[in-house]
């Protein structure tokens, strides 16, 4: 049996402690950016989900770095509405909030009547998927393990399967999509010299939720100005796109990531 992994181990209801899956390519003391927002959207999940309401949209707000050290939530559901469900987490370390997480659910309902504009887009998962690695593809490279195959100017995607939030409890679909929505900026930000932003956000939106553990993110656009970068992606599984995902980052090119040097090329950004 292959041996389940995870970013946390919980230590009381309140406090959890980051394992070494937790690190990030920005520092040997920071957490990556799913280990952050998994943990966000567990923890609201947890506490206030509801079977007949969907989780539509999740922003996690990154205030600083969060660190290798013990992380405590608070959470607070601020409205309870018939249709409409609002509820706050913060992750708070050393007595300072590190990001704090709004979640909204709307209640599931027969759609409306008539049909609607989408657009139209294939996804075709690679051919040799592998577990605990993630899959990337740009524009005449195809797909690969190593990031640095990608450092250019080309359209990218991702396939990615999450580990573990918290050691002993398997994620859930909400969850699994929500992190592997992290990769919005990895496949919006990555460029001939790597990653030079750092997100300072993210939103993930959601009209249903993955039917799969493997999940596609598609870069549909990238923005940058004055060191100010925003990015989008369609989140696909294999009946096809479910949702999208947006981060805004600043710019951080003292500690701008280069996978071709990168004694770490699986590590999470």
């Amino acid at each position: 049996m292959t041996e389940r992994r995870a970013h946390f181990t919980q230590t009381d209801d309140e406090c959890f402690e980051p394992t070494g899956f937790a690190q990030s390519h920005w520092g040997e003391d920071h957490l990556n950016g799913p280990a952050v927002v998994g943990l966000a959207a567990r923890s609201l999940e947890v506490k206030f989900g509801l079977p007949e309401f969907m989780p539509a949209r999740l922003t996690v707000e990154l205030f600083k770095a969060a660190r290798g050290v013990p992380t405590s939530v608070k959470l607070s559901l601020v409205r309870d509405g018939r249709r409409v469900r609002n509820s706050e987490c913060e992750l708070v370390q050393n007595g300072m909030t590190v990001a704090r997480a709004i979640l909204v659910q709307y209640r599931r309902d027969a759609a409306p009547r008539g049909e609607e504009w989408v657009p139209t887009r294939s996804f075709s998962l690679p051919g040799d998927i592998e577990d605990s690695w993630m899959h990337m593809e740009s524009g005449g490279v195809g797909w690969s393990h190593t990031m640095a195959d990608h450092q250019n100017t080309t359209r990218k995607r991702v396939v990615n399967r999450s580990i573990d939030v918290v050691d002993g409890h398997a994620n859930s679909p909400f969850v699994r999509a929500v992190m592997v929505a992290e990769a919005t900026s990895l496949v919006t930000n990555l460029g001939t010299a790597g990653i030079g932003y750092i997100n300072g956000d993210l939103t993930v939106a959601l009209a249903r939720l993955p039917q799969d553990d493997w999940i596609g993110v598609h870069a549909d656009s990238h923005w940058a100005a004055d060191g100010v970068s925003v990015g989008t992606a369609t989140l696909f599984d294999h009946v096809g796109p479910f949702g999208s995902g947006l981060v805004t980052a600043v710019s951080n090119p003292a500690a701008q990531i280069d996978f071709s040097n990168d004694p770490f090329p699986s590590r999470t950004p």
